[in-house]
């Protein structure tokens, strides 16, 4: 997968497993990941839906050593 690729709404929702509907939910809202704009048409960037997954990782490893 090129990460530098722009794609459009409804394959960047398929590549973060929610609805198109949740992505301009998540726009309206002013969170979600990074996207591109020109007029009407919103594009998102590959890297950046994959960066927004990424920092949503919760690690329990990690979360089971800082109680010890």
């Amino acid at each position: 997968m090129d990460k530098d690729r722009f794609v459009n709404d409804v394959e960047a929702a398929m590549i973060l497993s929610v609805s198109p509907q949740t992505l301009r939910n998540y726009r309206h809202l002013g969170r979600g990941p990074a996207y591109s704009k020109r007029g009407r048409m919103v594009r998102y960037r590959v890297a950046d839906l994959l960066s927004f997954m990424v920092a949503g990782r919760i690690d329990p490893e990690a979360r089971r050593e800082g109680q010890s």
